[in-house]
């Protein structure tokens, strides 16, 4: 179904799935329950890494929440225009003394879309002052388009040294906006040179600007090498634009994708791709053994995707509130089976393949 049909997310439209239990009932019914395919508790027991223990904090992920200027078809967070989960600023104050304080290395900003949050440059402008060595914000470029306020993000961005990772399905207008929308493609390209224009993705510049690619059915992402080669010849050919990095993900079975597996009548079949492409080598290096992932209002989760599963961190420190990392650290990560979207063939993270 093009994203252009699917208005409302499935928050609005109150569908089953948009209950976290809802989700997970499919994710350890049928094929799982039945023992046809088996648990991913079981798989990686098969390779002595169960349970699954964090390594050392590098990555402070925090969303800032659900609002989102698209509606993507595959989205996993389930955003939208009509999703108004915000995280307020007490809640990013929090945030802010943890930042100050972390270990990690990294802080990744997430949405929706990041910008729309009303604190969300007041937010960057502390966040920036606290040192971390990468930061990120996650833009799904057409925010940058979306309304004049907006315009001048690649500014800001500039201003703040922030590290630019983009959503972005495919070089071709055709493919781009079947998965995020008609209009998206152009919105864009042109945000994309915007950036370049400010001298971000240049060859040599410290600016950041990487990409995300996602494919647009019920199958796994190519080889990243290739794909990123691909990607920057289209794009400069085309269009004269530049970029550093492709990061290739792999749609996880939750939200959106999870309702779009079932609607097509995919789902069996790609959680059958997912578990025979395990590659036990993928499991050491997941984004959860190295992040914390920070809901809008402040709970803690092992990452992004088990955020969206409410799944909460299985430790005494469960909110951004009481946050302590040496009892963090010290935990059992929850798994169920859409981790098998992390561990197929090379991997799958925030920051593209792991193995």
């Amino acid at each position: 179904m093009p994203a252009t049909q699917t208005k409302k997310s499935l928050h609005k439209r109150h569908d089953d799935l948009a209950q976290a239990n809802k989700q997970l009932e499919v994710l350890s019914g049928g094929i799982f329950a039945d023992g046809e395919l088996p648990t991913f508790a079981k798989k990686i027991k098969e390779t002595n890494q169960f349970p699954l223990r964090p390594k050392k904090l590098e990555i402070l992920q925090i969303n800032v929440g659900y609002m989102c200027n698209q509606v993507c078809e595959h989205c996993h967070v389930d955003a939208g225009p009509d999703r108004k989960e915000i995280m307020t600023w007490e809640t990013m104050e929090q945030c802010l003394e943890v930042i100050k304080n972390t270990g990690a290395h990294t802080l990744d900003l997430t949405g929706g879309a990041p910008e729309m949050n009303p604190n969300f440059r007041r937010f960057v402008e502390e966040a920036s002052k606290a040192g971390i060595k990468d930061f990120i914000v996650r833009s799904n470029l057409t925010i940058i388009r979306a309304n004049k306020k907006y315009y001048d993000l690649p500014e800001f961005f500039k201003k703040h040294n922030v590290h630019v990772v983009s959503s972005m399905p495919h070089w071709t207008r055709g493919k781009t906006d079947k998965q995020r929308g008609e209009g998206v493609f152009d919105k864009s390209i042109k945000a994309l040179q915007e950036l370049n224009a400010v001298g971000y993705g240049m060859p040599d510049s410290d600016l950041r600007l990487d990409l995300v690619y996602n494919p647009n059915g019920a199958y796994l992402p190519s080889d990243q090498a290739g794909m990123e080669k691909d990607f920057k010849k289209a794009l400069m050919e085309d269009f004269g634009i530049q970029f550093h990095n492709l990061f290739a993900i792999t749609n996880l079975p939750i939200a959106r994708f999870l309702d779009y597996l079932i609607a097509s009548e995919n789902y069996e079949d790609y959680m059958y791709q997912l578990v025979e492409a395990y590659n036990p080598a993928a499991v050491a290096n997941v984004m959860c053994t190295n992040t914390i992932s920070i809901s809008w209002d402040g709970w803690l989760y092992d990452c992004d995707f088990n955020q969206m599963l409410d799944l909460k961190v299985n430790s005494k420190v469960k909110h951004i509130s009481e946050y302590n990392e040496d009892v963090l650290n010290d935990r059992n990560i929850i798994i169920s089976q859409h981790c098998y979207g992390c561990t197929a063939g090379a991997g799958s993270s925030c920051q593209g393949t792991v193995a």
